[in-house]
């Protein structure tokens, strides 16, 4: 059974790395810089959309960060899709910036003490050096590059949903929203789903918003709707959560199927 539950584990793991075969999305105009980085000891690719008014005033905007952020990833699809709702003013202006991919499942994964979870990604928690060079380096460069106000959010789907969750759970004082699609919460034994109670007693003395969704994938889905129930009776004042099950979808759908809501809850007041 062990063995069983491996091997599904490792064919999603697998569809989730390998589902960027969705509609290809026109690359929108961008600006792109690199940053030698200490934290991750390699150079490392950032792409950034600013929205139309950004050049027409002096105003300072907030900002979306995302992994998976190249533009061979999901920069285009998501600064697209933040464009169109920008322009019908369904959400406010904001400045997204994406990080280019290197080595994602280092990045994106962290400690795991499930030999077996060796197969899909490293167990030395990259998740961490990969935090620190947001948190440490890339947030310096965006405050001196463009003009930004303090709130932060970020955004990620599958492994990249993981780290968005690891990062609420556990340094929640980093960013004022989280959105995550389908994250990989399986990951070291379903570590965070099983910890939750305790890692939310760490709240930070600030309003949070956290939006997260999940498919039909079952080894996905048992863990967010876990999650959830969890959110329901111990949760604090200071956050404001919503939790979209999504039977009908595929892992290789929800992002696009939910991204233009979760854009919208997590920027409205």
């Amino acid at each position: 059974m062990k063995n069983t539950y491996y091997l599904i584990l490792l064919s999603l793991f697998v569809f989730a790395c390998n589902n960027k075969t969705q509609p290809i999305d026109p690359t929108p105009k961008h600006d792109s810089f690199k940053i030698e980085s200490k934290q991750v000891n390699e150079t490392r690719v950032i792409t950034v959309w600013t929205p139309p008014s950004y050049n027409n005033s002096d105003s300072s905007f907030p900002v979306l960060y995302m992994p998976d952020g190249g533009i061979k990833e999901d920069f285009p699809h998501i600064a697209n899709t933040i464009a169109k709702l920008v322009k019908e003013k369904s959400i406010p202006p904001i400045i997204l910036v994406g990080i280019e991919n290197t080595n994602r499942r280092r990045d994106l994964s962290g400690a795991s003490t499930v030999k077996e979870d060796e197969e899909y990604c490293p167990l030395t928690d990259g998740a961490t050096n990969f935090r620190n060079f947001i948190t440490q380096e890339l947030f310096i460069e965006i405050n001196k590059k463009y003009r930004v106000t303090n709130k932060k959010g970020i955004i990620g789907e599958s492994l990249a949903g993981l780290f968005v969750m690891e990062t609420f759970l556990q340094h929640p004082n980093y960013f004022d929203f989280y959105i995550a699609m389908d994250p990989s919460l399986w990951w070291n034994d379903h570590y965070l789903t099983k910890n939750a109670n305790s890692l939310l007693k760490n709240r930070p003395n600030k309003n949070t918003k956290l939006w997260f969704a999940g498919s039909s994938a079952e080894d996905i889905s048992i863990h967010t709707n876990t999650l959830a129930k969890t959110l329901e009776v111990n949760t604090s004042r200071q956050l404001t959560w919503k939790y979209s099950d999504e039977p009908n979808e595929k892992h290789n759908t929800i992002f696009r199927a939910t991204k233009e809501k979760a854009l919208k809850w997590s920027l409205n007041n």
